[in-house]
């Protein structure tokens, strides 16, 4: 942990044993942090390709794509990259048996309503609802071109896809089919709050 170290480890000190589920929190906070270096890496990469084309800079535009690129690290250091900090602190598990994988629409998230804790079964459906609402919302915002339903539900499936896929190859959590479903959810009500969207419908 690079940034966030000193505040994580007062946290820890005041609140480790009395919050429930606090890995979770941990890979709040290291998820956090590698955000922030990642992005730091982008916007010099940023700057530098823009000088590099001699392109014109325009605030609005180039801060919606600052909001989606540190959107999407966050995204993926939560659930993709969440064990490793440094690409080369991946590991290739290519062995790993399909079974492992559920296929079964939305019988493990029904399971977890069973579950001792209620944040479990919240944080499968609700959480993974919510957190492709960002990628409806900004996607037609950084776009340049019009973007339609069956766009936008392309571009949402073939992400939380993508994520699973990747998922399942680091073993780097479940590859579950109710992700899925719910991303999609998500990403459609984040394309509903779209104001462009709105604009589309109307005569």
């Amino acid at each position: 942990m690079l940034f966030l170290k000193p505040l994580y480890l007062w946290v820890v000190a005041n609140y480790a044993t009395r919050i429930n589920h606090f890995p979770l929190i941990t890979l709040i906070f290291y998820s956090v942090d590698k955000t922030i270096f990642y992005l730091l890496i982008f916007l010099v990469l940023r700057w530098l390709w823009r000088r590099w084309h001699h392109q014109a800079f325009h605030l609005g535009h180039e801060t919606l794509i600052i909001v989606f690129v540190t959107y999407l690290i966050l995204l993926f250091s939560l659930t993709v990259f969440r064990d490793a900090y440094f690409p080369w602190q991946l590991h290739l598990y290519t062995h790993r048996p399909l079974s492992v994988i559920n296929w079964q629409p939305l019988v493990e998230t029904l399971k977890l309503t069973r579950a001792a804790s209620a944040l479990d079964f919240w944080y499968q459906s609700l959480g993974n609802v919510l957190w492709f609402v960002p990628l409806g919302f900004l996607y037609p915002l950084v776009s340049r071109r019009g973007v339609s339903w069956p766009h936008i539900l392309i571009v949402v499936l073939c992400m939380s896809m993508g994520i699973e896929t990747l998922q399942f190859f680091f073993n780097t959590g479940v590859s579950d089919i109710d992700d899925v479903i719910f991303n999609v959810i998500g990403g459609l009500v984040g394309f509903v709050l779209h104001p462009r969207s709105k604009r589309k419908q109307q005569p």
